[in-house]
């Protein structure tokens, strides 16, 4: 316990959670998701183990005797699943098999099923949804805010929808028409509407009456949005402000008029990279009339990071999409074979690379040894350039100016890092051949290699990104490819020119 003194007046206690509160323990002692997922595994072994060997037994009472093991067991596992986060419940789902997920699934409240839907993967969602009807799509969807339906709407029916605009109210109405009108990488798309609004002509006792009649703040509000009576934006008040000033004052007198807003139809890109910039934990939407219309929260921010992080990932792995870890056999296949595809094809090509210098791999034996060290690490090279200049395109850190310079950098740092490795892959072929024009030769190779990665390295990303595409897709693949071959193509090449 700790007293804040201010000359003789002593303010009132202000009390730290320490390692003895009951908050704090209670946080210690709340089991892990892994624990949590290894406790419903236990549960769902156990009511399978048993039911198998209920369903064995040859008894008068057997569907009784059954009913009761399955009752057991599975009221177990909700309450289990009832005491857990929707987030927790949702990592659970994605990582259990499909049929064990729908055990799961079924045995969640309904009035919990539209948080879970939001926090689940896509493709997970896509299999949970098939598995609910109508009636319970429409009443897990109708407890959500019209932003967060915005955010599923794409995986539900067509009917489900139409039933839930009906429940909706006509300011909902159209603040989910609103929302679903922007594409998903829009401000618009990730904007809430639960925000409080204040005028400047009231004074901050009003205001704090006002707070104290609602029964919870929305989430992330860390300043209230003062408009005029047209819904312009005239300023923000931030919560600490409006505790720490005179009740009296008037919120024109407090308010900051000095604040970041964004337009629905924005990059939200660009939006996610100005709250880490700024460290922004709100901020207003304001249309084109400078009317406010919503508001960005940070955790719709890091949740676009996320999923963001998550396709970049998948992509250069890839995968055309995200998959469902437990997914069919045949959905992996169709979901895999886009770019299994490109490198068959790339591959044929460095084998008729390889085909061409036949003759030249038959003389010197040696050249078949060490061609893949020239390829590996020029594709090594090419892959990290390609690495930085996609993340420095992410971040709008390149510009027409700058992408010269930045050829001018690779071309540099690779001619360098070519003499150096060059030297020592020739140093290395030397003292196993005896031969120092080979090693001549693979410092050679090396360094023109080396020079096609870092050239295409830059080139790929940049080419893709003015042709409107993502440069994280595929690049490592298409980098690769040019590496093998061109290694290949260089360094037989000069063999064939210099030692046959």
């Amino acid at each position: 316990m700790y007293y804040l003194e201010c000359g003789r007046r002593f303010i009132r206690p202000v009390h730290f959670p320490s390692t003895e509160s009951p908050v704090a323990d209670k946080q210690e002692n709340r089991p892990s998701v892994a624990a949590q997922l290894e406790q419903v595994l236990e549960l769902l072994h156990r009511h399978e183990l048993v039911e198998n060997l209920v369903q064995r037994q040859d008894s008068p009472r057997h569907e009784l005797v059954e009913t009761l093991v399955h009752r057991q067991h599975l009221a177990e596992l909700q309450q289990l699943l009832e005491r857990m986060h929707p987030a927790d419940i949702a990592y659970i789902l994605e990582a259990l098999p499909r049929d064990q997920r729908l055990v799961v699934w079924d045995l969640v409240k309904a009035e919990r099923d539209g948080e879970i839907l939001l926090e689940v993967s896509d493709a997970v969602r896509e299999s949970l949804i098939a598995h609910m009807d109508e009636g319970e799509l429409v009443a897990a969807t109708s407890q959500l805010e019209t932003d967060e339906i915005a955010d599923l709407a794409p995986d539900l029916p067509r009917e489900v929808i139409l039933d839930v605009f009906k429940g909706l109210s006509t300011e909902e109405r159209e603040q989910l028409r609103a929302a679903m009108s922007y594409p998903e990488e829009a401000v618009g798309a990730l904007m809430d509407f639960d925000m409080i609004e204040v005028r400047e002509d009231v004074t901050l006792e009003v205001v704090l009456r006002y707070l104290r009649r609602l029964t919870e703040l929305p989430d992330h509000t860390d300043q209230l949005f003062v408009v005029d009576r047209e819904e312009s934006l005239r300023g923000l008040l931030p919560v600490n402000r409006l505790l720490v000033s005179d009740p009296d004052t008037l919120v024109g007198e407090v308010m900051t008029r000095d604040f970041r807003s964004f337009h629905p139809e924005q990059d939200a890109h660009e939006a996610a990279s100005a709250f880490d910039r700024y460290e922004l934990v709100s901020a207003p939407v304001v249309d084109a009339q400078g009317h406010l219309v919503g508001r960005l929260t940070i955790n719709a921010v890091v949740d676009y990071i996320r999923e963001a992080k998550d396709s970049e990932i998948l992509s250069a792995g890839g995968l055309k999409e995200e998959e469902d870890l437990f997914a069919s056999v045949w959905s992996s296949v169709r979901n895999r074979w886009t770019w299994l595809a490109v490198n068959l094809v790339t591959a044929f090509v460095a084998s008729r690379v390889i085909g061409v210098f036949e003759d030249s791999i038959a003389q010197l034996v040696a050249l078949a040894a060490l061609m893949p060290i020239i390829a590996g690490i020029g594709g090594n090279s090419g892959n990290q350039t390609i690495t930085m200049i996609v993340r420095a395109l992410a971040l709008g850190q390149i510009t027409r100016d700058s992408a010269r310079q930045l050829f001018v950098k690779e071309i540099s740092v690779s001619a360098l890092n070519g003499l150096i490795w060059g030297s020592v892959v020739g140093l290395f072929a030397f003292l196993i051949y005896q031969s120092w024009q080979l090693g001549l030769v693979m410092t050679g190779a090396m360094m023109l290699n080396l020079l096609l990665a870092a050239v295409m390295g830059v080139a790929i990303p940049l080419v893709m990104e003015k042709l409107g595409r993502d440069p994280a897709i595929g690049s490592s693949v298409m980098i690769t490819a040019i590496t093998d071959s061109g290694g290949f193509f260089i360094f037989l090449g000069l063999a064939t020119l210099f030692l046959v």
